[in-house]
């Protein structure tokens, strides 16, 4: 997410006239560049507040691309499209951006510079993407076209996320019950069952010393785990290292790494064909990935690609000798390679992997879902079986007292 902020400001323009408005920036500096820019001269200034969470979220990124396709396709002008786009949007960040994008067009900068001075909201593909709209004439084309690819991506992530999130979930939910019933009720049940003085079975012993354990040890454990937690995501913030290490975890773990990697693929592949098919070339549209791919592991593995293709090593070899990519993957890139066809063997691997993963992500979510009832379900009866099994042993010690 970008650092910018709302500053509000009152100027005088060159007729003397007083001037106000919200402007985005990253700093002061900034800011008064920009009014010396539009030749206004500063008077009055104070900062809103940083930009709210999910302002600059994939999705207004998406929805503002398709709908500026829109407007371009039915003969609207750029910065007439942009102008309007900013009176509606409902994100006052968007609207004072958009305006400032909207100025800078109407006095002649490119599209795609205009979006490179913010390069913490647009990442560069969808600069490059644009600045090829501009030069072949189609830019209505290219900002459709990328608004469905990163449509077609972050669907994908949701899944994948929600697929993987499913299990995690109803576990954690089942360790909650479970240790509400054995340090709660539990304590209950074996005071009724010591009153009796009765010999208990044996399945009750065994889960009331759990609960003990849980009573006397369980806040210490339960405070440790949370520390652990803590330390684990402080240092991969400050880390990156760790993030890395936890990716290649990733690829080993038997449900996930199929998920994880074609979620990756997907995006890489989707991402080189909508650069191949714009006319970008193969290293450019490799700066592109890395730039836009969060993986810290990917993004390492892009650059060294990329760095030996600039050496004059062919791409399908690479991607063979990574270790990281499908065995079909070096087939499709070396046919393309040979073939003069790699932007449509790209597209058929991004569209390959794409079904994959979206396959993979429902069939875990439908596999997983009987499965972790059938846990509960063993947790929550073992529990049950272990309080009420010795109700049945209460008539005989009543009568022998």
């Amino acid at each position: 997410m970008a650092k910018v902020v709302i500053w509000h400001w009152k100027a005088v323009d060159q007729h003397g006239q007083l001037q106000e408005g919200a402007t985005l920036a990253e700093d002061r500096a900034g800011l008064v560049m920009q009014l010396l820019e539009q030749r206004l001269q500063l008077i009055s200034l104070h900062k809103s507040d940083r930009a709210r969470r999910g302002c600059w979220h994939i999705q207004q990124k998406i929805q503002l691309f398709r709908q500026l396709a829109t407007l371009l396709q039915a003969g609207i002008s750029l910065a007439d499209g942009l102008t309007l786009m900013a009176n509606q949007h409902p994100y006052r960040e968007w609207r004072a951006l958009l305006q400032r994008i909207g100025q800078q067009v109407s006095q002649g900068m490119s599209f795609s510079d205009s979006l490179r001075q913010w390069p913490g909201i647009f990442p560069p593909l969808f600069i490059a993407l644009v600045h090829i709209g501009e030069l072949t004439g189609k830019l209505d084309e290219c900002t459709r076209r990328l608004a469905e690819q990163q449509e077609q991506l972050y669907q994908l992530h949701k899944k994948v996320k929600k697929a993987l999130r499913y299990p995690l979930f109803i576990m954690a939910v089942a360790i909650a019950v479970t240790a509400g019933m054995m340090g709660f009720v539990l304590p209950e049940f074996a005071a009724i069952y010591r009153s009796f003085n009765a010999p208990l079975p044996v399945i009750t012993l065994g889960v009331m010393a759990i609960s003990g354990w849980v009573i006397s040890q369980g806040a210490w454990w339960l405070t440790g785990l949370i520390l652990l937690v803590a330390s684990w995501m402080v240092l991969r913030q400050q880390k990156p290292h760790w993030q890395e290490q936890e990716q290649k975890l990733l690829l080993r773990l038997p449900l996930v790494a199929p998920l994880w990697r074609g979620q990756m693929l997907s995006q890489i592949y989707t991402t080189l064909s909508l650069s191949q098919q714009a006319g970008i070339p193969l290293l450019q549209g490799l700066a592109a990935v890395e730039q836009t791919i969060p993986a810290i592991f990917w993004q390492k593995v892009m650059n060294q690609i990329g760095r030996q293709v600039a050496q004059g090593m062919p791409f399908w070899q690479l991607v063979s000798s990574a270790g990281c990519f499908s065995p079909l993957c070096a087939q499709m890139i070396r046919i393309g390679e040979e073939s003069g066809a790699l932007d449509l063997m790209l597209e058929k691997l991004a569209a390959w992997h794409h079904g994959q993963t979206q396959d993979l992500a429902d069939n875990l979510a439908a596999a997983l879902e009987p499965v972790m009832m059938i846990v509960i379900g063993l947790i929550v009866g073992t529990l049950v079986i272990a309080m009420y099994l010795p109700i049945f042993q209460l008539g005989d010690a009543m009568n022998g007292g």
